[in-house]
């Protein structure tokens, strides 16, 4: 049998059809766009298989530009992270919980001035403040609560136990003073989002995750989204997150917290892409409350604290930029706006030894780097050993009892055991490595020395140099004992051992303290100070740090 060949030609042509139908031709990808490149090149360190790794989103002008994903999301099964894969991204809570409170303010449920007592009675009225905490307080960290985490580490809690909304309202409740007078200082820290958790709850009657699920996640279509009350919650796509591990490789560190509003929202690059896109657009909430979130809180005094509602309102390079950051266990995140230029990244990672905030504003550069200013670090000077060298010694603050300890080691003015020094910017000006922050020492003509550091916030902090000698082991000695708080309810125990005090206490572990002159030493948890009775006697002790002061401890006479 012949076929002509037109036949043919016609078959032919039919079977080239059902066979581009059955397996399409797809066009070559386009080329990768020359910034898309140097982003890839920012992540080259986080990708492969065996380590932890990142996702990054990036939009311009409300327009998905690039996205994906570096390095693992589980380690022990091999599984990539893209940028669908779900994290944990801590502190970036607080913006969606700051936001429910706005929701609820416009609608006339609550008042940003409202004393928190009025909604939270179970907390105490602390003597010796004269004003009311307020839930703009709480909001923008001028509310000198301490910080819930160390609290309930000082009462028994380790790292990886379960930390729960009912552990922190009881630590909480206990506390009879707060590290500052509401409104004259912004401290950051945990225990006001934690509260405004729970007074969304008591205003709503609905549970923050179900509020923001119903009243921000869903309308603006962050299905990836929630507030996580439960960790044994399963969360498909969920990355699981990691440690540098001593000796090399990684050890799993995934925080077990049922508590939210500071913390605890999971979601992808994606969404929270579309999130900055609100704070442009304001299609969720309208124009007033994403104003408001974008206002900065202002102290007592009216100075400008330049956080907002959950968010940090600053400069990069002589652009404006929106954002926060976010670190639990080894869960790091990062969001950056330049609303001037709407461009918005999201970062994700999930190893603790990434900088994601560094990382942002690398992939910043890229695409805005021909409109910035210069960098933001100033360059070192040259300034002689010596004159460096005059500043190490014990810094001391009476506001915040806090101490600095600067050495002269290695060619540089440095903290004992950091990596790096500071750097001399000419004078008695120094700034950290890799940070824009000011440390500025002064020699006045009559009096002790003083420092003053200022870092992101405001206000500055100052210290004078002390000079007091150290203690010999019978001194060491009279402040071994027992020691009890009632703000904890807790027993510490401070012991003597080959020269050397340790500071204990059930389920805790031993702070090894290194004096630094007369009754004051320094360990992990800030600095301890030791207190008299009028008699010369060793009365009790006070913890100070940051974000916790003069936590006291009296000591208890022993048995027999």
């Amino acid at each position: 049998m012949r076929i002509c060949v037109s036949c043919r030609t016609r078959r032919a042509a039919v079977l080239l059809a059902i066979a581009a139908i059955a397996c399409p031709v797809h066009p070559a990808p386009p080329p990768a766009a020359p910034w898309h490149r140097q982003v890839d090149t920012i992540f080259a360190p986080w990708t492969g298989a065996a380590t932890p790794g990142c996702a990054v989103g990036i939009n311009r002008n409300g327009v998905p530009d690039y996205a994906h994903g570096y390095g693992m999301a589980n380690l022990e099964y091999g599984v990539p992270v893209t940028p669908q894969t779900v994290f944990h991204t801590a502190s970036l809570a607080k913006q969606f919980t700051a936001f429910a409170i706005g929701l609820l303010a416009q609608e006339g449920k609550l008042g940003l001035d409202d004393d928190i007592r009025t909604y939270l009675p179970q907390l105490p009225q602390l003597p010796g403040h004269g004003r009311v905490i307020t839930i703009a307080q709480l909001v923008h960290h001028t509310d000198g609560l301490r910080e819930q985490g160390q609290l309930l580490n000082l009462a028994g809690w380790r790292g990886d136990d379960l930390y729960t909304e009912d552990d922190i309202l009881w630590i909480l409740a206990r506390q009879r003073r707060l590290n500052f007078e509401p409104g004259s200082e912004i401290v950051y820290g945990n225990a006001a989002y934690t509260l405004l958790a729970v007074i969304v709850r008591q205003v709503s009657g609905q549970p923050l995750r179900a509020f923001a699920e119903e009243r921000i996640f869903r309308p603006l279509g962050m299905r990836a989204t929630r507030f996580r009350d439960d960790h044994t919650e399963m969360v498909p796509r969920r990355a699981a997150a990691y440690s540098p591990r001593a000796g090399g490789g990684w050890s799993i560190s995934v925080p077990n917290i049922d508590h939210y509003g500071s913390t605890s929202v999971l979601s992808t690059v994606g969404d929270l892409l579309v999130w900055q896109q609100n704070l442009l657009d304001h299609r969720v909430g309208g124009t007033a409350l994403v104003a408001w979130m974008r206002t900065s809180g202002v102290l007592n005094d009216g100075t400008a604290t330049g956080y907002g509602g959950g968010l940090y309102m600053r400069t990069y390079r002589g652009l404006r930029t929106v954002g926060h950051d976010g670190a639990d266990g080894g869960y790091r995140a990062e969001t950056l706006l330049f609303p001037d230029h709407a461009l918005a990244i999201a970062v994700l990672c999930n190893g603790a030894a990434i900088a994601p905030a560094a990382l942002a504003r690398r992939v910043a550069e890229a695409y805005l780097g021909d409109k910035m200013g210069p960098p933001p670090l100033a360059a070192p000077v040259a300034v002689a050993d010596s004159a460096q060298a005059a500043w190490a010694g014990v810094w001391w603050s009476e506001a915040t009892d806090e101490v600095v300890r600067l050495e002269w080691r290695d060619g540089a003015l440095r903290q004992p055991g950091a990596a790096a020094g500071l750097v001399p910017l000419g004078g008695a000006l120094f700034r950290p490595l890799d940070l824009a922050h000011e440390w500025r020492f002064q020699q006045p003509s009559s009096g002790p020395a003083t420092l003053q550091i200022r870092d992101f916030w405001p206000t500055r902090r100052t210290f004078t140099r002390q000079d007091g000698a150290l203690p010999g082991l019978p001194a060491l000695a009279a402040f071994s004992g027992r020691y009890h708080s009632e703000e904890t309810d807790t027993r510490y125990t401070v012991r003597l051992a080959d020269g050397r005090l340790t500071l204990s206490w059930p389920r805790g572990y031993a702070v090894v303290l290194d004096p630094v002159g007369g009754d004051r030493f320094v360990g992990s948890l800030g600095t301890i100070s030791f207190t008299r009775a009028a008699n010369g006697d060793v009365s009790g002790l006070v913890i100070s740090n940051r974000r916790l002061r003069r936590f006291v401890a009296q000591r208890v006479a022993e048995a027999g």
